[in-house]
C-alpha cells in the first residue's frame, strides 16, 4: 500500500464504486478510463465540463479507441 495522499475526487469515486458493489476489475477499468481522460484533458477531471467530455469522446471515436467501458453494440 502506498502512503501517497488520495484526492477528494478519487476518494469519492472509490466510495461510490464500492457502494455500488462494482468488482475490482470494473473499478480498475473505471479508474483507467478517468486516468486516460485526465491525460487527454491535461488537468483534474473535476474541472471538465460537458464540452470537454464531448471532445474526448470524439477523440476516442476518431482514433478507434474505446473507453473500455462500452458494453458493445446494441
Amino acid at each position: 500500500m502506498t502512503d501517497a495522499p488520495v484526492s477528494a475526487l478519487r476518494r469519492r469515486m472509490i466510495e461510490d464504486m464500492t457502494s455500488h458493489r462494482l468488482t475490482s476489475k470494473t473499478q480498475q477499468a473505471y479508474i483507467r478510463a478517468v486516468k486516460n481522460f485526465t491525460a487527454f484533458f491535461g488537468c483534474s477531471p473535476d474541472r471538465a465540463n460537458a464540452e470537454d467530455l464531448r471532445r474526448y469522446h470524439l477523440h476516442l471515436s476518431s482514433t478507434g479507441i474505446t473507453s473500455g467501458l462500452d458494453s458493445g453494440p446494441t
